[in-house]
């Protein structure tokens, strides 16, 4: 692993890179939505400061829970004077995001429960699928192949 002495305060993009497993790419892509930042030389390079370090960590954790990044960019903004998150506002965002997963995970395990459905049929038939047609609110306007039939007309008479 590669170790940053103490008395070095900023970092080179690949240091940065190296030391918290994110690509390159990555961390330009998190600086471009504004998630990091960092400043430039006299040479133009890009460094950052060493807490920057702890952000990519926050933001990677978030990222693996499924979190989005405008809602990990929301939380980071909330931060006074964009300061690198500690371990009580970690604690403090995951419990709001909770109940978002919980809810995730809930749809998740439905689809994962019909899916042997929609394999049997083979038809994807919007009256009775359940990944298209979920709790059959289609059903009570029209069903099945109509439905698609009627969509394409509408798109094809405009």
């Amino acid at each position: 692993m590669h170790r940053i002495p103490e008395k070095i305060h900023e970092l080179t993009v690949g240091q940065l890179s190296a030391r918290s497993g994110a690509a390159v790419s990555a961390l330009h892509f998190y600086e471009s939505k504004g998630l990091i930042s960092s400043w430039r030389t006299s040479g133009n390079q890009r460094r950052y400061s060493r807490d920057t370090l702890r952000r990519v960590a926050f933001i990677r954790a978030a990222q693996r829970v499924g979190i989005p990044l405008a809602t990990i960019r929301e939380a980071l903004a909330e931060l006074p004077e964009e300061r690198t998150p500690t371990r009580d506002d970690w604690a403090r965002l995951s419990e709001t995001w909770r109940s978002e997963l919980d809810e995730r995970i809930r749809q998740l395990n439905r689809l994962r429960d019909h899916l042997t459905d929609c394999i049997g049929c083979g038809c994807l038939s919007l009256e009775s699928c359940v990944l298209s047609n979920p709790d059959d609110v289609v059903g009570e306007r029209l069903t099945g192949s109509r439905l698609m039939a009627v969509s394409r007309r509408k798109t094809s008479d405009a």
